[in-house]
């Protein structure tokens, strides 16, 4: 059966990046007997300046049909000053909505061989393997009523709603408390609920599901404490569940326990495990361009790809093994070179990946 991918470069340092994870889909599928069929298309700012719009509807019929989406970054300073209807950003988020990709998945893992790029010492977060399941399509970020409006006495307000159903809640959940079972069977929750309403309905409905998932321990913390924790204790933690607004900051505070946030992959999936696949950094401009950036997130969202969308798990095992043996060897981007490694551009990396994986199908 043969699968479709579209690919999204997006902005930055995204087609740089993307372009080296689209060298290691081609030589699974030139090598490795990978059955896929690739499709380009624009997104973000790069489709603003080609069509007036972050996400125009050809790219959006594009990603309908496929079977897995690849997304570099989107985003840049020149566009910063557009109506946010028409933000790059807008484009990401549009992708997310109308694909109903509820379940963010992102890993937050340390590799050994990093472990000297954590800020945090050693012995705290040596071993570190944590998930965080992000809601992707409710909170703040979709919540209506929002906007900007001028009050009767002139003076501007901005409105943002905090929304989740029931069922939201219930389902992205689901996912967290299957994703302990495969792990170490504990769930966190993180919420707010003793100041905010819609979180303290989270707070009722996780506990009400964890009630279906009687192996799997369920504990609960306020936002605030569970970031704390993150620096303080980061590896009691297993499989944390959180809403939109929540995931998205916690996420990226979690990356950083790891050394770099360019090594971090995601997926966003749909109920039925189509997905998109994205490292979890921005667009970079600051060093887009230069061939320079850290491919390897995008790289290991490549192997999240073949184990959620693409039912080839083995070809998922051997990407990552590979990730680990171009580590193993001292190769390192600038984002990730310590003192004994060997600093190599992005190109550079992807090809080191992909050396690996043929020496690995010997």
């Amino acid at each position: 059966m043969s699968h479709s991918v579209l690919i999204l470069p997006g902005d930055g340092i995204g087609p740089e990046i993307v372009a080296e994870a689209v060298k290691v889909l081609i030589t699974l599928r030139d090598e490795f007997a990978l059955n896929i069929t690739l499709e380009h298309a624009l997104v973000g700012g790069a489709a603003y300046e080609a069509s007036g719009h972050p996400l125009p509807p050809a790219t959006l019929d594009l990603a309908r049909a496929a079977d897995a989406v690849l997304l570099g970054a989107v985003g840049g300073p020149q566009w910063e000053a557009l109506p946010i209807a028409l933000r790059p950003e807008k484009g990401l988020l549009g992708l997310r909505g109308e694909l109903g990709l509820f379940a963010n998945l992102r890993p937050a893992i340390l590799y050994p061989q990093l472990a000297a790029a954590s800020t945090l010492k050693p012995e705290i977060v040596a071993g570190l393997d944590i998930l965080i399941v992000r809601e992707l399509t409710g909170d703040i970020y979709f919540g209506q009523p929002r906007g900007i409006e001028t009050l009767p006495s002139g003076e501007k307000r901005g409105l943002n709603s905090m929304v989740y159903t029931e069922s939201e809640i219930e389902r992205i959940c689901h996912v967290a408390f299957a994703a302990a079972r495969q792990r170490q069977h504990r769930v966190c929750s993180v919420d707010k609920a003793n100041v905010l309403e819609c979180t303290e309905l989270w707070r009722e409905v996780a506990t009400r599901v964890g009630r279906d998932y009687p192996d799997v321990q369920l504990n609960h913390l306020y936002v605030d404490n569970a970031a704390m924790q993150l620096v303080r204790a980061p590896k009691q933690f297993d499989v944390i569940v959180t809403g939109n607004l929540f995931g998205d900051i916690l996420s990226d505070a979690a990356a950083m326990l790891t050394g770099s946030i360019g090594m971090l992959p995601s997926a966003s999936l749909d109920a039925n495990h189509k997905g998109m696949y994205e490292p979890i950094h921005g667009s970079a401009p600051d060093i887009a361009g230069r061939g320079v950036a850290n491919p390897l997130a995008t790289i290991l969202s490549v192997a999240m790809m073949l184990r959620y969308s693409l039912a080839a798990p083995a070809l998922a095992d051997l990407v990552e093994k590979a990730v680990v043996r171009v580590l193993d060897r001292g190769l390192r981007t600038a984002d990730i070179a310590a003192a004994g490694t060997e600093t190599v551009g992005t190109a550079q990396m992807g090809d080191a990946v992909i050396t690996a994986l043929r020496e690995l199908n010997t």
